[in-house]
């Protein structure tokens, strides 16, 4: 499919993406309400609990669910929102990157949360730790991963299709291991009562999900840089392009990634004279489908017109 943009010689190859997004959010939004609503419910038991039973560790889970509440809620927003667009002309691509804006906050947050956890476990192991109740620990843990393992499963299919969705995915799912983490020390402290295990799981668990912060917000950083997606090759979606049948050159081809599962492509195609244009145009657009390129704007230009080589960058 190909659209006119007013230059006889600009054609933008692509689909609509407003059904794509209408799409998705009619597949995730319930979804995400759903584990919103559980996740944050869940979060005030377990802070309060960890008060009362004098337990880092549960403290610690209950900051990670936290931020796995606003790691949904970002979600939400940002599909709403950016589904909204579709259908408000003066909004164009911008609001399709709230979605990324939203991963980068959420891997801010982690690392925040992670960072005070980690002072916390060294504050409370160097004074000789805190006693801590274990019943109410065990109790409040076993029912949070329930909880985490609910909301993993409502969210799985919605990965699949949203960065910031697939965030709030990988949030559950290491939320649940921390939940394991905090069973585990609440066993130790009935067993034999020994309270430091309790910061040494909280400083593990905020140790562990370091690492998951950093490649969300690399993801993100790389979006919002417009670094093009590492799954594509320009070099050879150059070659390929200036192969085609009538193409004498390629310039100002770029390729950068617009929201989760939105690749898009700029290039300038300088064909011969007597070239079919819109052969080319149509060739052009099939080459990049197949690299999984579907929203394109292509400027084919006949090799005897001057000025456009100047805005090569």
């Amino acid at each position: 499919m190909a659209h006119d943009h007013g230059h006889p010689q600009t054609q933008h190859a692509g689909h609509d993406h407003g059904d794509a997004l209408r799409r998705t959010a009619a597949r995730n939004v319930g979804r995400l309400w759903v584990a919103l609503g559980l996740t944050v419910t869940f979060v005030v038991v377990e802070a309060v609990t960890a008060f009362v039973a004098g337990s880092l560790a549960l403290l610690s889970d209950a900051a990670h669910m936290l931020t796995d509440g606003v790691a949904i809620a970002l979600a939400l927003g940002s599909i709403v929102v950016a589904n909204r667009a579709s259908h408000e002309g003066s909004r164009t691509f911008g609001l399709f990157r709230l979605e990324i804006l939203a991963s980068l906050l959420n891997a801010i947050l982690t690392f925040g949360v992670a960072g005070y956890v980690i002072y916390e476990a060294i504050v409370r192991l160097s004074e000789g730790g805190t006693s801590v109740e274990s019943g109410p620990m065990l109790v409040v843990a076993v029912a949070g991963l329930a909880v985490n393992a609910i909301v993993f499963l409502m969210l799985r299919t919605g990965a699949q299709d949203s960065l910031a969705v697939r965030g709030a995915y990988v949030d559950a799912m290491a939320d649940a291991a921390g939940s394991v983490g905090v069973i585990v020390a609440a066993v130790v402290i009935a067993v034999s009562g020994w309270d430091p295990i309790d910061p040494i799981v909280a400083m593990i668990i905020g140790v562990w999900i370091l690492p998951r912060a950093w490649r969300l917000a690399a993801s993100a950083l790389r979006v919002l840089l417009q670094v093009a997606p590492a799954h594509v090759d320009l070099d050879a979606i150059r070659n390929e392009l200036m192969a085609l049948p009538g193409v004498v050159d390629v310039h100002d081809l770029h390729v950068w990634t617009l929201t989760s599962e939105m690749d898009v492509a700029s290039a300038h195609v300088i064909v011969g004279a007597g070239a079919d244009a819109h052969g080319v145009l149509d060739q052009a657009r099939s080459l990049l489908l197949r690299h999984e390129i579907a929203h394109a704007t292509i400027q084919v230009e006949p090799d005897d017109h001057d000025g456009c080589e100047e805005l090569n960058w």
